[in-house]
């Protein structure tokens, strides 16, 4: 099998006290987690530590490697002052379903399944707090949006365009230089493809990484779920303005946006204020 750095960083991760778990919602939907070992105590011993309870805080990620993959430089932190719920979207890491609709209020409605069935989200907790980042925060704002204000108290929206547009797609092609098409873009299927979609992402990319390493990258992050990904692209509801119409949140908002963004420029998050 060989030397997998995946498979360095996966371990690193299992230090952060969180812990893999996986929840069947029904017979068709299946959601893969990293939670807080706190939450997976017996509810009865949760009631019993309330008032020492840490604020419930739900990271969902972006249209790349699976959760705690994206959220790994993030958690070590936030998990010192939060319970941390870390879900896998639909057909990324251990999660998928049988159902034919993959638009992300698809997704936004089996994580809220999610924190029903682990007893973790009202009335079972006050409240939880949700953050998105890309794809993810797509996601993030359907999940406020449907559950209110009463199940979601505040909202983070982390360099995701929910303003998204056919005009957004063509510019960032461009940006990309040589890829045909979004799915292109965000599904490599080579070394190539990943790299360019590397120096997209990460600003200031090493000048040199080896290809072991996209290789590895690419063999374990990326090789899953490559239909059903392409079905997840063309099924998102933001960029068609028949099917999504951006109503203001009532929840707290805070939109965190990366100056030097090349996927969604920071001019963007500008327009999502307003």
């Amino acid at each position: 099998m060989g030397f997998s750095m995946v498979w360095v960083i996966d371990l690193l991760i299992h230090l952060a006290g969180l812990r893999p778990h996986t929840v069947a919602l029904d017979d068709d939907t299946t959601v893969h987690c990293w939670i807080s070992s706190s939450l997976l105590l017996p509810s009865s011993a949760i009631r019993s530590k309330e008032k020492k309870a840490k604020p419930l805080l739900l990271l969902i990620h972006g249209f790349g490697p699976r959760g705690m993959w994206q959220w790994s430089r993030q958690v070590w932190p936030l998990a010192a002052r939060f319970d941390l719920v870390v879900p896998d979207l639909l057909f990324f890491g251990g999660s998928t379903t049988r159902s034919p609709i993959r638009s992300e209020a698809f997704q936004a409605a089996a994580i809220a399944r999610l924190l029903d069935v682990l007893g973790i989200g009202p009335p079972h907790r006050a409240s939880v707090s949700v953050a998105g980042t890309s794809y993810g925060g797509f996601v993030a704002y359907h999940v406020a949006r449907a559950l209110g204000p009463e199940w979601v108290e505040r909202v983070v929206i982390a360099s995701s365009d929910v303003l998204k547009g056919p005009d957004d797609d063509r510019a960032l092609l461009e940006r990309a230089g040589g890829a045909r098409s979004i799915d292109e873009l965000l599904l490599p299927r080579t070394t190539a493809d990943l790299r360019r979609l590397a120096r997209l992402a990460v600003y200031r990319l090493p000048r040199f990484v080896p290809e072991f390493i996209f290789r590895d990258m690419l063999r374990n992050l990326f090789s899953d779920n490559l239909e059903e990904k392409l079905e997840l692209i063309k099924g998102v509801t933001i960029a068609n303005k028949d099917d999504f119409h951006l109503t203001p949140l009532p929840q707290q908002v805070l939109i965190i946006w990366g100056e030097h963004d090349q996927i969604f420029p920071v001019a963007k998050a500008i327009e999502l204020q307003k």
